[in-house]
């Protein structure tokens, strides 16, 4: 893919596109129907539960042994084992929308099952596919040539390229770097072992 601009590159891609107009529609629909503090609330909820999303799909689907199947190979080539080997290719770096729709519809579709509230789980929803958004942009800055303004952005960079380059088994968290705290997969650099699958997922035995 040929490059526009560093800039360019994030906010005129379809895939980052695509899901902003589905959280502005989204979004329209919350504030017309009238903002209350449950509806912030579920917003905030939905921000978290994408976290934690991120963090378990990260480690424990995307970083999955290579499978016999070929079709599901082929299917965590795409999401990520193509990434860790091209890492900075920009056909490769942002999740797939036949990917983040989907996935995030069931998340939104399992908290209307809990509320029963239509009201309430479109918030949730909109903060879902906000923190993707947010997601995309750190792992986006993560791989490109921009430069964070701030310690802990560019700690959170730091910590994405020593999972690609140093060891894929730690520093899950692109975004959310304390579920890797929780979760004991925030480490020391120093006391991590340089891992031999980092860049090639598929001789991961």
């Amino acid at each position: 893919m040929k490059s526009k601009g560093l800039y360019q590159d994030f906010f005129l891609h379809l895939d980052i596109l695509v899901m902003s107009l589905i959280m502005l529609g989204m979004a329209v629909f919350v504030v017309a129907s009238g903002i209350s503090w449950l509806a912030v609330l579920c917003f905030l909820l939905g921000l978290v539960a994408f976290m934690f999303s991120e963090y378990f799909t990260h480690r424990f689907l995307f970083h999955l042994k290579a499978p016999k199947n070929p079709l599901f190979l082929k299917f965590l080539k795409r999401l990520h084992y193509d990434h860790h080997k091209f890492p900075d290719d920009l056909k490769l770096l942002f999740l797939p929308i036949w990917y983040s729709i989907p996935s995030l519809f069931v998340l939104s579709a399992l908290f209307y099952f809990i509320t029963g509230s239509i009201l309430i789980s479109l918030p949730f929803a909109v903060g879902l596919v906000c923190m993707l958004l947010v997601y995309e942009w750190k792992h986006y800055v993560a791989h490109r040539p921009i430069k964070p303004n701030s310690r802990f952005g560019k700690w959170l960079k730091k910590t994405h390229t020593l999972h690609h380059y140093k060891n894929e088994n730690y520093w899950y968290g692109v975004s959310t770097p304390f579920v890797d705290a929780l979760f004991g997969t925030l480490k020391d650099e120093k006391r991590v072992e340089m891992s031999q699958t980092a860049r090639d997922h598929e001789k991961r035995a």
